[in-house]
């Protein structure tokens, strides 16, 4: 319990000092066009490696579910 007060103590106190440096960029005026293709870069690549994710979990689920049939059966 000790640990659990003693870490929420620490994350609070983190937060609220870590929170003053972003109140310092409140005047901008809008993010300019590199900023955005970067971050549509940024988009692209994630999207790109969601592909594969994706495709392999569905083999692990297939893998898995077969397998357990197999053992089902005796094989």
């Amino acid at each position: 319990m000790k640990a659990i007060a003693r870490t929420s103590l620490f994350t609070t106190g983190f937060l609220t000092l870590a929170g003053s440096a972003f109140a310092a960029g409140s005047a901008s005026t809008g993010s300019g066009l590199l900023a955005w293709l970067f971050l549509g870069f940024f988009g692209l690549i994630v999207a790109t490696q969601l592909v594969p994710a994706v495709m392999l979990m569905i083999g692990i689920a297939k893998g898995v579910i077969s397998g357990s049939e197999a053992t089902e059966t005796g094989k």
